[in-house]
């Protein structure tokens, strides 16, 4: 049964702490409920994310994701649990969050995303959450969305620190005004290397499914333009303004990239 509010009476018990946000409402849930996100990469920040949209009533989620679960992304990829070693993340993920909301649209690419699927998958969501760890994902995702004029919900983490930025085509910087070009290969240590703590992947996972939220029912103030880093062994979160590259090469005024390019993959996958 359909309620004034434009959902069933199940929903509005489901959403109620949602509901009686004034800033939120019934309107806002039922934007959340008409919206979709596509998350690259179901692991350390892609679970977090997934698992608190699903939540909160996202009515579309897009994966992205061709691994299967090992045993060490036990640590931090929450999606996944002991049984699911072995198995693709995909099947993982589409059992945990179709259990968790039967109001979910649930879309799985069992792929890589590259410069040949990059636009077309992206395309068909209404924003986009970076859940990747290695540079070549990052500026492909930054440069489709921008071509596609799509907000993008940009987080990197690091044994035991993390970042994030929301990106909005022509209101805000770009990953590449903060990051013109790559590192140099071998420069920034791969996860196997480094290590991180795994609830430093969950702490920005939630993060971008919140700003997320944010910008899918346009309230508050999303990231834009501000990097927010975090420093989980000092307890500190710090924000940084970053201005928009007027001659960045995708974003500026006069862009020399014009088409997607893969780069060449870095020794750490998926976070």
């Amino acid at each position: 049964m359909t309620t004034p509010f434009g959902m069933t009476e199940e929903q509005i018990e489901r959403y109620a702490r949602h509901i009686i946000l004034p800033e939120m409402g019934g309107v806002g849930q039922r934007k959340l409920l008409a919206s979709s996100a596509l998350i690259v990469g179901a692991g350390g920040l892609g679970s977090p994310a997934a698992l608190y949209l699903v939540a909160a009533g996202l009515g579309k989620l897009g994966l992205v994701d061709m691994d299967v679960v090992d045993l060490s992304n036990l640590q931090r990829q929450v999606l996944h649990h002991t049984p699911d070693v072995g198995h693709p993340k995909l099947d993982s993920a589409r059992r945990k969050l179709t259990a968790m909301n039967p109001d979910l649209e649930l879309v799985t690419h069992e792929t890589r995303l590259m410069s040949h699927n990059a636009l077309e998958f992206l395309a068909d969501y209404d924003v986009i959450i970076d859940g990747t760890d290695n540079f070549p994902a990052r500026y492909l995702i930054n440069d489709a969305c921008v071509m596609l004029g799509k907000p993008l919900i940009h987080a990197g983490i690091f044994r035991f620190e993390g970042q994030i930025l929301v990106i909005k085509p022509g209101e805000g910087p770009c990953y590449r005004c903060l990051y013109p070009d790559p590192p140099p290969a071998g420069l920034v240590p791969s996860c196997q290397e480094a290590g991180i703590l795994g609830s430093v992947a969950g702490v920005l996972g939630v993060l971008q499914a919140t700003e997320a939220i944010k910008v899918l029912c346009g309230i508050g103030s999303p990231l834009v333009g501000r990097l927010l880093i975090y420093d989980a062994l000092n307890a500190d979160f710090r924000k940084v303004r970053i201005p928009r590259d007027p001659a960045c090469a995708i974003c500026g005024s006069n862009p020399t990239i014009t088409e997607l390019e893969d780069l060449e993959l870095a020794p750490c996958q998926l976070p």
